[in-house]
């Protein structure tokens, strides 16, 4: 299997959503770790099956919950960008590249 190696603002970004999903409703921040989870064992299959989004960015969307993975695939490793909300700023992790 391919190696995911997350950004550590992207993993900031994936705990505090987890967090707030948590502090929503009891269990519901434990179905957005598994979707992202799943999310990222389906980018480890086929990295280049999903939309570019700019330059080598690409993204693919979780189901349930209004957020992106934004990754980069390269030879050894697919490196998560960000773990973005879809309904922020658009642009916030153009810095991290």
């Amino acid at each position: 299997m391919t190696t995911i190696v997350f950004h550590p603002e992207a993993k900031a970004e994936f705990a505090a959503a987890a967090r707030w999903y948590s502090d929503v409703s009891p269990g519901l921040g434990k179905q957005f770790r598994w979707e992202t989870k799943a999310t990222v064992s389906r980018i480890a299959r086929t990295p280049q099956a999903f939309s570019v989004l700019r330059d080598d960015i690409r993204c693919h969307m979780l189901h349930r919950f209004p957020y992106g993975l934004l990754y980069q695939v390269h030879v050894n490793h697919i490196f998560v960008v960000a773990v973005m909300h879809l309904h922020r700023e658009p642009d916030y992790w153009v810095h991290r590249i």
